[in-house]
């Protein structure tokens, strides 16, 4: 197979207008594409069954990725240049200047996007997380805690943000994310299909973590970087769920509240297993 690679030394070529566009991540968005950065995460994206539209990369690392490009049908365009030329056409700094163009996988309706797994069921969901990099840590969190699906509230940063993607270490290709227009109605559809929402809450006292049962069908809630989850958000959970932590501490950042979270529901389903 022939596989067509150009060495470039601008972005003026239309099919590398994503790399030039980076930092326009609302028409990233409406083209429903993504652009994935590193060595690691390129890998995984190669690795995935996802699209990939294009690379963008130095010479060395094509050769390094050549063997699975020629396994993908079809190949993506390749484009190379040194890291420094890379660097200065795309107005970032990059530790490697591994860069990729794939597309997001289509949408599915929550009742069948639930359908890919039996019960009892393991979810999580996030509102208003503004932070590109700390919606990619939730990612990864899911996918190191084995949450089965996570729902993405219309409040966050995406989920296939630049930075966002890079953030997850590639994790985003293979744990299966949903971005819905309402939260509130997404947590109303998963109580009705019998999942239990519990939202993460600095300050209820009354339900400690240690002391909810999590072996059923659940799903997670976690509320912005500064604000925690909002009125609404709350009060379509069944429940609001806490840490216990030392005098002075205020709450924890939404990353760090997530993996304490996904492992104590992970340890009482492998002990209930």
């Amino acid at each position: 197979m022939t596989i067509d690679v150009r060495a470039v030394d601008s972005l003026d070529d239309p099919e590398l207008e994503p790399y030039r566009t980076m930092r326009w991540q609302a028409e990233h968005r409406q083209r429903r594409i993504f652009v994935a950065e590193g060595e690691k995460v390129v890998r995984r994206l190669l690795e995935s069954g996802w699209a990939v539209v294009s690379l963008l990369l130095p010479e060395k690392w094509w050769r390094e990725y050549e063997p699975l490009v020629r396994r993908r049908r079809p190949a993506p365009r390749v484009f190379t240049a040194e890291k420094a030329v890379l660097e200065r056409l795309t107005g970032f700094s990059m530790y490697q200047g591994v860069l990729a163009v794939g597309r997001v996988p289509e949408p599915e309706p929550l009742e069948t996007w639930l359908g890919r797994w039996p019960r009892p069921r393991f979810l999580a969901a996030i509102e208003g997380l503004s932070n590109a990099e700390n919606v990619g840590v939730v990612v990864r969190n899911c996918g190191a805690f084995g949450v089965h699906g996570l729902v993405v509230g219309e409040t966050c940063a995406s989920a296939y943000l630049r930075r966002a993607v890079r953030s997850s270490m590639g994790v985003i290709f293979r744990q299966p994310v949903l971005e819905v227009q309402s939260l509130v109605e997404a947590i109303g559809q998963l109580r009705r299909q019998g999942i239990r929402c519990l939202g993460a809450h600095p300050h209820a006292d009354d339900r400690l973590l240690s002391a909810t049962d999590l072996t059923g069908d659940s799903c997670l809630v976690f509320g912005s970087e500064g604000e925690g989850l909002s009125g609404p958000v709350q009060t379509a959970c069944d429940g609001l769920v806490s840490v216990p932590m030392a005098a002075g501490i205020d709450s924890l950042n939404v990353a760090s509240a997530s993996a304490v979270f996904f492992y104590e529901a992970r340890r009482q389903r492998e002990w209930a297993a």
